[in-house]
């Protein structure tokens, strides 16, 4: 029997996934896998300064133009941000709620601590937190260009190059990048267990296909500041 609300009603049954674990971690997997299928475009998007600053401005432009002459311009990129942006926040909203869930349903920690998780497990939580200061952080150096001191509005490639010419610009790229991997890897691997594809038959081929996605965009997104550091890309 379902239980009343204040009003008399029951309620909805939106409400009641959204409020049961099972419900917050089917939206930590559906949020995640669009943040993910985002991640590989972006990522391929980046991949485009290897071939020089026309191609990657022209990228930058088509951006911000996607879906004319239907869309307005401009229009087609925040579409594009609002469903990402729904995103984010249902994902971080529904990992800090399962994370305090979790914490009241064992309020005394165990008297004999064991590790039982991969380190990736072990530091979902603050990589979460890493990632969220990172998008903040890049948007402020590439999008706004805030804290950029030598941008140039309407040149992402030379932006880009501006942002890793500095030692930090690089260390705080590489160390997100690396929580990103972590993140990726047990969140891929969670989300499919979440959704049912995992089975004793199929749990070595998940994790494979995690591993394997992990580092691919590791290796993607570190290679361009790697590229501007070593000077491939100039």
């Amino acid at each position: 029997m379902a239980l009343a609300t204040r009003t008399g009603r029951p309620p909805s049954t939106t409400r009641t996934l959204w409020e049961s674990t099972v419900g917050k971690k089917a939206v930590m997997a559906a949020s995640g896998l669009i943040m993910l299928g985002y991640l590989v475009v972006h990522m391929m998007g980046n991949l485009k300064i290897f071939f020089g600053p026309e191609e990657f401005n022209a990228y930058g432009r088509w951006l911000r133009h996607m879906g004319e002459p239907f869309l307005h311009s401009h229009w087609g990129l925040w579409a594009a941000r609002i469903v990402l942006l729904a995103a984010v926040v249902a994902h971080a909203v529904s990992a800090y709620q399962l994370s305090r869930r979790d914490i009241k349903a064992r309020p005394v920690k165990y008297a004999h601590k064991r590790r039982r998780a991969s380190y990736a497990t072990r530091t979902m939580r603050w990589g979460g937190v890493i990632l969220g200061l990172f998008i903040v952080w890049h948007l402020l150096d590439l999008t706004t260009l805030t804290v950029n001191e030598r941008a140039w509005a309407g040149h992402p490639y030379e932006n880009v190059l501006a942002t890793f010419s500095t030692w930090y610009g690089n260390t705080v790229y590489i160390t997100a990048t690396a929580a990103l991997g972590l993140h990726v890897r047990h969140g891929f691997w969670s989300a499919a267990q979440t959704i049912g594809a995992g089975s004793a038959r199929r749990d070595r081929t998940l994790k494979t296909l995690a591993n394997a996605l992990a580092l691919l965009l590791f290796a993607g997104f570190v290679s361009v500041p790697v590229a501007v550091m070593t000077g491939v890309v100039n």
